[in-house]
This record gives C-alpha cells, structure tokens and sequence, in this order.
C-alpha cells in the first residue's frame, strides 16, 4: 500500500516537473505534498528518493528537497552527451522500423503540426522523439537517454519559448526531414540529422545563459 501511494505521488510530481508547474530550483516542502495526496510522510520521502534516482530531485540530509537545475555548462555537457547517445539510439531503431512504426511515427508527426500552443507543441515533439527511439529495443540506452530528456525538459521549454512559434515552425522542418529518413530505414540519414537537431537547441541555450538564472523564472 505504501509502495502503491509512493508510486503515485512520485508520478505526479514527476509529471509537474516536467509540465514546468515546478521550476528548477524549486524547494519542495514535504508536508505540504503529504497533505495534498493525504498521505503520510513516509511515502513522500520514498517518492522523492525514486525522483532523485531519476535526476529530477536533489535531496539534502537533514535539509529537504529542491527540483533539480543545471547550470549552462551542465546543460551543455548534457546535450553533448545526447547528441551521441539520441542519435546512436535512434539510428538503431530506424533500421528496425516496421510499416506499423512508420504509420505511427507519421501520426505522431501531424500531431506536432496540429498544434496550436508551445505546451501542445512540446507535447507532442516529446512523445515522436521517445516514440521514434523505442523500436531499438535497447532498454538500458533508452532509459540513459530518457533521463537526459526528462532532466533537461525545463531548458527545451526555455529554447521553445526564445525561439518563439516561428522557431518552433523551422524546427519542425526538422521533424519533417527525419521522417524522410524514417520512410527509407535510412539510419545514416537519421543520425546525421538527429546530431544537428540536438547541436541547434544546445548553441542557442548557450546564446542565452539567462534561462539558467532562477531569478529569470
């Protein structure tokens, strides 16, 4: 029962990171998460500890709880990472695509282009990506990259928001010219274009070391 409530806590608060409703920086006060889920403190702590595990809490003993933030150098580091390790994971995948991949890949891409906010947008940008990855089959890399993900999604939301709709519209020309490589298998292509897709998000974060001061929030 306990592991149960620990579960569902942390999948909420998991999702209010990643939605931004908790910013990086963030203290998140225990009793005040007990209160809302009408639990105890005993399974707050133990969801906080699963979402520290994850890269999303940071705990200090004796001290509390605060939403992991990067720096831009850690931010930097971590996109150069994912530059490798997305577009490794995702030439794998490609080469593995069944008909049925391709179909819902195409489905998840008209789902961006039916967008008609950033947070649609985003939403919808983060499930073709995590999707495109999954016919690997290489569990331990999807769950690397997935946490790169998750930790940097607070950064992806501050570049959508500097590069505006606009942006996000070149972007998605991006989107457009993966899926091209989707339809042929052609996992070189995929790659190629994968790696510049990440190196255009990680300069412009650096252009703007803004987005990594709390006061900005």
């Amino acid at each position: 029962m306990k592991k149960s409530a620990s579960l569902r806590i942390a999948a909420a608060l998991r999702q209010e990171i990643l939605d931004g409703m908790r910013k990086p920086g963030e203290r998140i006060l225990q009793e005040l998460v007990a209160e809302e889920f009408g639990a105890s403190r005993l399974p707050v702590r133990e969801a906080l500890r699963m979402l520290e595990s994850d890269g999303l809490v940071t705990l200090v003993a004796n001290t509390g709880a605060w939403v992991t933030a990067m720096d831009l150098a850690e931010c930097t580091e971590t996109y150069l990472i994912r530059e490798r390790l997305d577009s490794l994971l995702l030439s794998c995948a490609v080469a593995r695509y069944t008909e049925a991949d391709v179909n819902h890949l195409e489905r998840l891409l008209q789902a961006i282009e039916d967008a008609t906010d950033v947070t649609g947008y985003l939403a919808a940008d983060r499930e073709f990506h995590l999707e495109s990855y999954k016919p690997a089959r290489m569990d331990n890399l999807y769950s690397m990259v997935k946490r790169m993900w998750d930790t940097t999604e607070h950064y992806r939301r501050a570049y959508s928001q500097i590069i505006g709709w606009e942006g996000l519209q070149i972007t998605h020309s991006e989107h457009k010219l993966l899926f091209e490589a989707f339809k042929h298998r052609d996992a070189e292509d995929a790659e190629r274009l994968m790696f510049s897709h990440l190196r255009r998000t990680r300069l412009e974060l650096a252009r703007h070391p803004e987005v990594f001061d709390p006061a900005a929030d």
